[in-house]
């Protein structure tokens, strides 16, 4: 009887702790169903083909370095132009999956970094490339998207204009270094002539 007087006199005051905690358990309800959406998701995009050919390509390419090795042994440029082929998938996964143009931006400033090492003549670029991990790294930060990571959303986003910028400094970087191999390479062969 107690009890019910107190909750008279609550509710009197419009003190309802009923009303409060169905309102707690409704937000918290809904909180859940956000989550499990989120995580649903999340499992759907990492369960995706394009997904699990990123993986691969990230571990053959950077970690048995596939990537130096084709840079390496196939002819002039050849290698480093497969390579690039190879990272599409990253650059479609992070622009029509993710559906994030920063994301897109970051890929893309990676794969140009890994051609402008690649293209450096006399296998020094070759060499170079084994410290690039360009695939590792654009699977880390598409993953990073994916799990929601605050910390590597913000740097991307911050990075965004500049990644924009570079990117353009890039392809005409790699435009020079091409020219210029291709200058020396016809001196080199001009000398044997």
């Amino acid at each position: 009887m107690e009890s019910s007087r107190r909750q008279q006199a609550q509710a009197d005051l419009g003190m309802d702790f009923a009303k409060e905690d169905q309102k707690r358990e409704a937000a918290l309800a809904k909180e859940q169903e956000r989550i499990n959406k989120k995580e649903a998701k999340r499992q759907e995009m990492m369960n995706r083909q394009s997904y699990r050919l990123m993986t691969s390509t990230a571990k053959y390419m950077d970690k048995y370095f596939l990537d130096p090795i084709l840079g390496f042994v196939l002819p002039a440029g050849i290698g480093d132009a497969l390579s690039s082929v190879l990272a599409f998938p990253f650059v479609y996964y992070s622009l029509c999956v993710v559906k994030s143009i920063p994301l897109t931006l970051a890929v893309i400033y990676n794969i140009l970094m890994d051609v402008l090492i690649g293209a450096i003549p006399f296998c020094i670029g070759d060499v170079l490339d084994v410290f690039k991990r360009s695939y590792v790294e654009n699977l880390r930060l598409i993953t990073g998207y994916i799990d929601d990571d605050k910390e590597i959303i913000n740097k991307v986003n911050k990075k965004a204009f500049w990644t924009a910028v570079f990117i353009a400094v890039l392809c005409w970087l790699i435009y020079w270094v091409i020219s210029w191999a291709i200058s020396v390479g016809s001196w080199i062969v001009s000398l044997f002539r």
